[in-house]
């Protein structure tokens, strides 16, 4: 199967958009990240025609045009993990829910850890909005595997700004 990607611009540098013929099979948001990525997943040219609805929806999305991703997506992951990002799909834009929130919405009540661990492992972040789930006392946590909570922030307050 054909895997391409592309790049986006955004304000913490370049996005990565990686997709296959099925859909966006990832979004890294950042070079340390990217660079795994590429070192586990072998060759992988670049292909603005490919990856030219991801981008564009991305785009969409920065400029507060849109509220909703449509384009296919080719996940992989345990089940545990699809039913977390499908939950987290569900969060409409510019609200939020806590990890405790997620966990008994896919049954797992006494899960925010394992749901945490989703969240980590979430290989589409922004297009599967994880940034929207915050800790049950309404704090920012961890974010992209690593932290960067300075991303997250910014993507709940852009998302907001757009719909007040």
């Amino acid at each position: 199967m054909k895997t391409a990607f592309d790049t986006y611009e955004y304000p913490f540098g370049q996005i990565h958009v990686v997709v296959d013929e099925i859909g966006v099979r990832g979004v890294i948001l950042t070079s340390g990240q990217w660079d795994d990525y590429f070192a586990g997943h072998g060759e992988m040219k670049r292909d603005a025609a490919l990856c030219r609805n991801a981008v564009k929806e991305l785009d969409e999305y920065f400029s507060g045009k849109r509220l909703e991703f449509t384009v296919p997506l080719s996940i992989e992951g345990t089940e545990f993990c699809k039913k977390v990002w499908k939950e987290l799909l569900a969060i409409p834009f510019g609200e939020t829910r806590s990890y405790a929130d997620i966990a008994l919405a896919v049954g797992k009540p006494k899960g925010c850890r394992a749901v945490g661990q989703a969240n980590r492992k979430n290989p589409i972040p922004i297009i599967i909005p994880c940034h929207r789930v915050i800790g049950k006392n309404g704090d920012l946590t961890g974010y992209c595997g690593t932290g960067h909570l300075e991303i997250k922030e910014y993507l709940l307050q852009m998302e907001r700004s757009v719909i007040q």
